[in-house]
């Protein structure tokens, strides 16, 4: 699985070794006197010609650093607690048996990171990781001027705030771009405080787009290896135009040149609520959703993989009201198109509570339209295991599928022992729980195996509970 690191806060240590005077001098003279004196024709320190085609790197830097800042947020950290002796009577405290007493003691920490301003205001856009929990932030310019910043704004689930400087004027801004409009390959330029390293600048190209990276239900990064390293986290991502595409969020400790950043789409979608509201209100469909592989496109009829597969339906929420079951497939919302099940919580997120939306499913492999209102999204619990499913008599499934199941503690048929090179390896795993086969409800073990054996050849639909989630699987019956 990949492993993503948010660039995290740092210490500041001495990083840079100077070399010595003795060296130095010594390169200097022979420089000195190897060099031929300069000539008309050839002036020192002359700006070579930009080459037809390639990038003017140092002129999109000269317009755009100035909008880029450098952020310290200070945190008061309480650190272990430092044991007194005794009393401020210390022989007494010994005489009279008393224990030690504590003093709590407070350290001060810094965390450094990047942002770039985005209006006349005074309002500067970064990741919400930068000064989460910070006492103090301060922001210095391009120009060195310095700030304090109050944070205004912050949306955790896409790691985005928004600070306000504190009697800022004459501030240069950045402009935004579109996301949307990036190519994979395209030239991107980063800056940022890597290391404390203020407005250090980096090239590359954008890798990827549309990533997921396990970082939460709007996964949607650019890919780069425009080299980011810890402190670059808030900073600008530019194309050659000079425009916002990104904002530098994450790494991938393990690699080299993969970096990921939130598209600036996300960011304008959300930047009016932050202004004026502090936080972002988003709506919820209130369904639990899967992704649709080919042997599940297959089995469900579809021409290919796509769409939002439903495992589960909350309860009263909307999809309930509006209609939804498990086992449907969502294809389109408000004729917002879901290609893949990670885009049907951004989709459905664009909208605010309240919003009144249509979906288009596919159920028992025909299409039809439901109409849902979105509740407001909020923190969900987590998620509890059900309860025991300890099975009973249990049996082999005939064929090729190679499961040996027994009754399940509450309905269904629980998995016991997955046969190495079945047709089901792989898929499923001991301890799931089969709960329908090809829209078939399986209330015991019998049940799953008349119904795997009626299943026709070709791709056969389960839908199972594991690990408390119910989802679905395909398997190819040959």
């Amino acid at each position: 699985m990949l492993q993503i690191k948010r660039l995290w806060p740092f210490s500041i240590l001495p990083i840079l070794s100077i070399v010595s005077l003795g060296a130095l001098s010594v390169g200097c003279k022979l420089a000195d006197a190897a060099a031929p004196p300069p000539t008309a024709q050839s002036a020192p320190f002359a700006t070579p010609p930009v080459l037809a085609g390639a990038p003017d790197v140092a002129t999109l830097v000269a317009k755009v650093n100035p909008s880029v800042v450098n952020i310290t947020a200070v945190h008061d950290v309480k650190a272990p607690r430092i044991p007194i002796p005794f009393d401020s009577d210390t022989f007494g405290g010994i005489f009279q048996g008393r224990a030690p007493r504590e003093r709590d003691s407070t350290v001060r920490q810094r965390a450094l990171g990047t942002g770039f301003i985005v209006d006349n205001s005074g309002h500067v856009a970064t990741n919400a990781h930068v000064v989460e929990g910070a006492n103090r932030v301060r922001v210095r310019l391009a120009d060195e001027r310095e700030f304090e910043a109050k944070v205004i704004g912050r949306d955790p689930r896409l790691d985005l705030a928004v600070l306000e400087l504190q009697g800022a004027k004459d501030l240069p801004v950045a402009s935004l771009g579109s996301s949307g409009e990036i190519r994979v390959g395209q030239y991107v330029v980063a800056i940022g405080n890597p290391f404390g390293l203020g407005h250090t600048v980096t090239m590359g190209i954008v890798s990827a787009k549309g990533r997921t990276i396990g970082a939460g239900a709007y996964d949607d990064f650019i890919q780069t290896d425009a080299s980011i390293n810890p402190g670059n986290s808030g900073g600008p991502l530019f194309n050659l135009q000079g425009q916002v595409v990104g904002i530098n969020t994450a790494i991938n400790p393990e690699g080299r040149g993969i970096g990921f950043a939130i598209p600036v789409d996300a960011l304008k979608e959300v930047l009016p609520q932050l202004l004026t509201t502090g936080h972002v209100a988003r709506g919820r469909l209130g369904v639990l959703i899967q992704h649709i592989d080919p042997t599940l496109a297959t089995a469900l009829g579809l021409d290919h993989a796509k769409g939002a597969l439903v495992g589960e339906v909350e309860p009263g929420g909307p999809g309930d009201k509006a209609g939804l079951r498990s086992g449907d497939v969502i294809l389109e919302v408000d004729k917002d198109a879901v290609d893949d099940a990670h885009e049907l919580p951004r989709i459905v997120a664009r909208h605010a509570p309240g919003a009144k939306v249509a979906i288009k499913i596919l159920r028992d492999k025909s299409t039809q339209t439901v109409n849902a209102t979105l509740d407001p999204l909020k923190d969900e619990p987590t998620d509890e295991a059900a309860g025991s499913t300890a099975p009973t008599s249990a049996k082999a499934t005939p064929g090729a599928y190679g499961l040996v199941l027994g009754n399940a503690s509450g309905g269904g048929a629980q998995v016991q022992r997955v046969q190495p090179g079945g047709a089901a390896d792989e898929l499923l795993a001991p301890g799931d729980v089969i709960l329908e086969v090809n829209h078939q409800p399986v209330a015991n073990t019998s049940d799953a195996i008349k119904a795997l054996q009626a299943a026709p050849k070709g791709s056969v639909l389960i839908k199972l509970r594991r690990e408390g989630t119910t989802t679905y699987v395909g398997i190819d019956r040959k």
